[in-house]
């Protein structure tokens, strides 16, 4: 690998992210995820050197019209996040507010949330948790997104859907401030939609959904927020229906930064996902 040492800030890191590269057939990306096995897939992940720069300092620099992310400094109630009815009944209120808080909205739907404890997706103490995602992806493609918002928002579908809405995530650690598999994002000012975002069917027992894949280019900044702790979160724009040249989507991925000790605790985070109205 090429060294950066000599252009590195305090706290960015060389290391490498997934990457899409086209199937060698020719044909349309797909994915199969099946429960208890493993994915198949017929387009081939290809591994990138890449800088990943250390967001602190930086932070008034970034936002969710402008990067697609942001940072946040927010205290919640939560701490353990163990329990799927309490984080319903006591956090989702709390993400509920800040989000009204950071982008005016008038309402805002969360449909799921997803703890990650561990490197491999399994049940402890009865709740389902899952490993870091290692490939650079955006949850949903651009022409998923409506379906993923009609399906959170049911029979008001037809009638929320009229106006503007987004699809955000906020990310917080659990515990800990991150050092093992810390969580990288893309600049969307440094991505081109045409050439890097990559829709791929996700065909799934239940549905299938569509997501994008990203392919690498030199052009692309990464960053990540060092040692990023509970009481601060990383807010994450998947999907924004106005296309009026700001920001739309951030792709994201967990990493390995080679300076960690490969028995540093294992991160442990929740991620919230939602549906983001201007109106009613």
């Amino acid at each position: 690998m090429t060294s950066h040492a000599d252009t590195l800030a305090p706290g960015d890191v060389q290391t490498t992210l997934n990457f899409y590269s086209p199937p060698p057939s020719g044909e349309k990306p797909h994915t199969y995820l099946q429960p208890g096995k493993f994915r198949t897939k017929n387009w081939t992940p290809v591994t990138h050197d890449v800088v990943i720069h250390n967001a602190r300092g930086l932070e008034d620099t970034f936002g969710l019209d402008i990067s697609g992310f942001e940072f946040v400094r927010h205290e919640s109630a939560e701490n353990e996040f163990r329990d799927d009815a309490t984080i319903k009944a006591r956090y989702y209120p709390e993400i509920e507010k800040l989000l009204k808080e950071r982008t005016g909205a008038k309402r805002v739907v969360i449909f799921n949330h997803i703890v990650r404890r561990s490197y491999e997706d399994k049940v402890v103490d009865g709740i389902a948790v899952r490993g870091p995602a290692y490939f650079v992806h955006v949850d949903q493609s651009f022409e998923f997104a409506r379906t993923r918002a009609q399906d959170a928002l049911g029979d008001d579908a037809e009638r929320a859907l009229k106006g503007r809405f987004r699809i955000i995530n906020v990310w917080r650690p659990i515990g800990a401030p991150v050092r093992r598999d810390p969580f990288a994002v893309g600049d969307w000012r440094t991505l081109s939609v045409e050439d890097d975002l990559v829709p791929v069917k996700q065909i799934r027992p239940e549905r299938p959904v569509e997501i994008f894949n990203v392919r690498h280019t030199p052009r692309q900044k990464w960053y990540y927020l060092k040692e990023q702790t509970p009481s601060e979160v990383m807010i994450i724009k998947n999907h924004d229906s106005l296309d009026d040249g700001r920001a739309r989507a951030a792709p994201h991925a967990a990493f390995k930064d080679p300076g960690v000790p490969a028995d540093a605790p294992e991160r442990q985070s929740i991620e919230v996902r939602a549906i983001v109205l201007d109106e009613e």
